[in-house]
């Protein structure tokens, strides 16, 4: 399963239209992307049929944010939420710690859509820790590199992630991930879904092509995934 990261509406529907499984709808590729703007998700949703994720991210740099800024989180979830399929975020605490009330008290406000904790995870001290405290807190999905640079190098980790809590939440491999080497990263993490911005240019537009190379190769490389989640 493939989803893709995209930095604007016209990108979310180009993805759609190559095939990607679901958008994760954000803008600011530089920042690592912030909350995008309502009229790009109403865009999308006028050309798309396909689940789209919102994420809920103030700014960028770290993930321990204001008491303004959290409230800025809540409002951005109340007024997604009657269109978005589902919300994309993370809180850390000041010790690199899952903030267990934040993130609870935002997935009770996204309730009943779906919340997938970013990689924010793989800047927590410890990874397993905190995988417990999203599974706590009612996350579905975690999107992670295994705390490592990007996903291949943590492979390893995805792998025991996907062992362990796989049948808890749905692990995410995100983090560097293209055609070159998604079918490796599938044998080797176990992982049903992916996650890439499909961007080979310049730029912050997605590769329509390299949307269909990878989904293409995801499928071509196994069984048919469960479309759950």
């Amino acid at each position: 399963m493939l989803e893709i990261a995209c930095f604007n509406a016209p990108s979310a529907i180009a993805a759609a239209k190559a095939g990607a499984d679901r958008i994760e709808l954000c803008t600011d590729y530089a920042a690592g992307g912030v909350t995008p703007c309502l009229s790009a998700l109403q865009q999308v949703r006028k050309e798309t049929s396909i689940p789209v994720h919102v994420m809920i991210r103030p700014r960028g740099g770290n993930f321990n944010y204001s008491a303004d800024e959290f409230q800025q989180m809540k409002k951005e979830v109340d007024m997604f939420k009657s269109l978005a399929s589902g919300f994309v975020f993370g809180i850390l605490d000041p010790a690199c710690r899952l903030d267990k009330p934040r993130n609870c008290e935002l997935v009770g406000i996204a309730a009943p859509l779906p919340c997938t904790f970013h990689r924010a995870i793989d800047e927590a001290d410890e990874l397993e820790e905190s995988v417990e405290a999203a599974i706590f807190c009612g996350f579905k999905g975690i999107l992670t590199s295994g705390g490592k640079k990007n996903a291949i190098e943590g492979a390893e980790r995805l792998h025991r992630l996907q062992r362990r809590f796989g049948t808890s939440i749905s692990l995410i491999a995100g983090g560097g991930i293209r055609s070159t080497n998604v079918e490796e990263l599938k044998r080797k993490t176990g992982t049903k879904w992916h996650h890439s911005a499909a961007i080979t240019r310049s730029g912050e537009d997605v590769d329509e092509e390299e949307v269909k190379r990878m989904q293409q190769l995801l499928t071509t490389s196994g069984p048919e995934q469960d479309k759950t989640y």
